[in-house]
């Protein structure tokens, strides 16, 4: 059976940091689909140009579309500020694929506006700070109300700090396991 990794959080909550490690090593998956990545590669010193986005987005996703129909293992990367992943998940779904989801929470949007800032201090690439906060909302209002019912198994992690913690787990059938209630209920009433 094939795994469609999803990994999923607002921007500098460690996404791409943590894939490097989980995928190859912990996952054994191969194939890391990354429209900021391609970006980079597109034009490495103007990454955040729109065109070089929007070209990206679009290279990523014939490739995600390639691998499903190839039936490769593969995981890619998001905020889940959109509805459009969620296609792709039914997609994924009905050709066979089981889908985890991971979620790299933060718990402030400041925090992931200082992140980044961090990131681009550091030579990453930039988001602008009003998209950082509407992404953040909509990234965890969408978790909630669109991407956690549909998921195979999910898993939503605080990674404010280090060592991170994991807030819960849980699977499509609406068996979950919550180790911090606190932070459960707050995201799950999009506070």
């Amino acid at each position: 059976m094939p795994y469609l990794y999803i990994i999923s959080g607002c921007n500098g909550a460690g996404k791409t940091t943590a894939s490097f490690t989980i995928l190859p090593e912990m996952l054994k998956c191969k194939e890391f689909v990354n429209s900021d990545e391609i970006a980079k590669g597109l034009s490495p010193f103007n990454a955040d140009s729109i065109a070089v986005a929007v070209e990206a987005s679009r290279i990523m996703y014939k490739r995600i579309k390639e691998l499903i129909s190839a039936g490769e293992t593969f995981a890619m990367e998001t905020t889940l500020a959109t509805r459009s992943v969620a296609n792709l998940i039914r997609e994924a779904q009905r050709e066979g694929y089981y889908v985890t989801l991971l979620y790299f929470w933060l718990n402030t949007p400041d925090l992931a506006v200082e992140r980044v800032k961090m990131r681009v201090a550091a030579g990453g690439h930039n988001i602008p700070e009003p998209t950082i906060r509407r992404r953040y909302k909509a990234g965890i209002h969408n978790l909630f109300e669109l991407y956690l019912p549909i998921s195979d198994y999910w898993m939503i992690t605080d990674n404010s700090m280090s060592p991170m913690e994991v807030i819960a787990k849980g699977f499509k059938n609406d068996k979950k396991e919550v180790f911090n209630w606190d932070i459960f209920t707050k995201l799950e009433h999009h506070e």
